[in-house]
């Protein structure tokens, strides 16, 4: 492999992902994936080698981190296309054409917490191989789960695997899991803790604390986090107290779980990026309406106890579950930090702070060594034009992207965005929309 040169990004105003306010008219140095210095030191210490680049009038700040990805879904409509459409080998081909889109979008790192067969980890070392161009990545196996299922109800099956989804029939057999996906290079254990069951309107806890427990004590002795998706406030508080590392979602928050989030030093991936976008831009693109009042319900009642869980110290992560119709690669990144600021009150910098800096828990480094502009720090760096301290909303428009450095460097933007064809039985075909009764054709 080549020598980097170093780079030195000169003269633009620098957002170091801590929070701390905008520095105007400041360099940055860094080579191959270390910055070296930022400030009036960059120029000092560079060689007369270093690439000079002018971002005068930019904004240059650390890349995202998206802490809530399902790269392997292959951007479904439904769970039957998700579990009965994706045959494993297409399934990862199609994977290692998504993946190269978030880097496009300034995504330079992202948590897979669960995936289809087990193709996650299998992406994550073909990336770092550079057999595959992608954003850096941890990744889980399949998603834990009891019996009584998760968010698919009934296409979930009583024992095995589906999907994502590995279905547990005792304590026994969560502890093997648990040992085998560590053996089989799992970065993060991911437990569905809450399922949505026929006579419930939203989603239950279907755990218990022991079985939580059996898992999250059987990770850590072997130096695993474990993560959770936990969509009420009782598996909140559940997931918290059995030693959960990262929870995802936390709807629905009360007091009792907030405690318990604080107590365990557990850190907290909200992802409303999937309800706001159902909820507002559904309908554009033919979403049933059904679920639009509980979706923002949701989020505005999780929103109020996730500001005093933020407020009392809890690590708060970006993720926009990207891989699915309503959030497809490369589009949806940076509209969670949008909702933190719109929906929690957290300001823009707050923001980006918790889809940079923090963003490190999920890829299990230590905080402050990746996702800032800082020296020493990991040189992940985007180049915006204009000020996301000021307008948070632009880190959402991929043409506001100048530079993308991923370890140091630069992506490729001036390429055509990949489009592709769907692959035989990859889409579900339906008859209508509706039933076609007598009485339409008839009026």
């Amino acid at each position: 492999m080549a020598v980097q040169n170093q780079v030195l990004l000169a003269g633009g105003s620098v957002i170091d992902g801590t929070g701390t306010a905008l520095q105007r008219d400041t360099d940055v140095l860094f080579e191959a994936d270390r910055i070296i210095a930022v400030g009036v030191e960059a120029t000092a210490v560079a060689e007369p080698s270093a690439e000079r680049v002018d971002v005068r009038g930019f904004t240059v700040m650390p890349g995202l981190i998206d802490s809530h990805c399902h790269i392997t879904f292959g951007e479904p409509a439904s769970n039957d296309e998700l579990f009965f459409h994706r045959p494993q080998s297409t399934a990862m081909l199609v994977a290692a054409f998504n993946v190269g889109k978030l880097l496009r979008a300034g995504v330079t790192g992202f948590l897979d917490a669960d995936c289809i067969y087990d193709l996650g980890p299998a992406l994550r070392d073909g990336i770092e191989a550079g057999l595959v161009e992608g954003p850096r990545m941890s990744s889980g196996l399949n998603a834990l789960l009891t019996t009584a299922g998760g968010t698919a109800g009934r296409l979930i099956p009583d024992a095995g695997r589906i999907g994502y989804a590995h279905v547990m029939a005792d304590r026994n057999e969560m502890v093997r899991t648990t040992r085998q996906q560590v053996k089989a290079g799992a970065d993060w254990i991911k437990i569905h803790v809450t399922g949505a069951l026929p006579n419930t309107s939203s989603e239950i806890a279907v755990w218990s604390l022991d079985e939580l427990k059996a898992v999250t004590e059987t990770a850590h002795a072997l130096g695993t986090p474990t993560i959770a998706h936990c969509r009420s406030a009782e598996s909140t508080r559940l997931a918290a107290e059995a030693g959960i590392d990262l929870i995802l979602h936390a709807s629905y928050l009360d007091q009792a779980a907030v405690e318990a989030i604080v107590a365990s030093g557990a850190a907290v991936a909200p992802t409303f990026t999937f309800l706001a976008n159902l909820a507002d831009h559904g309908s554009a693109v033919g979403a049933e309406d059904t679920q639009v009042d509980m979706f923002r319900g949701e989020i505005a009642e999780t929103a109020s106890m996730l500001r005093v869980a933020h407020e009392a110290g809890v690590p708060i992560l970006c993720g926009s579950e990207s891989g699915f119709a309503l959030t497809p690669y490369g589009h949806w990144h940076a509209r969670e930090m949008e909702l933190l600021v719109d929906a929690i009150g957290l300001d823009p910098l707050e923001a980006i702070a918790c889809a940079t800096r923090n963003g490190a828990i999920a890829l299990r480094q230590p905080v402050g060594s990746i996702g800032v502009i800082a020296p020493d720090a990991a040189a992940d760096i985007l180049v915006i034009d204009g000020d996301p301290s000021a307008d948070i909303s632009i880190l959402g428009d991929r043409r506001r992207i100048r530079h993308v450095f991923s370890r140091g460097r630069p992506v490729d933007l001036g390429r055509p965005w990949p489009e592709r064809e769907p692959l035989r039985g990859e889409k579900v075909g339906t008859w209508a929309t509706q039933l076609l009764t007598w009485e339409i054709v008839n009026p």
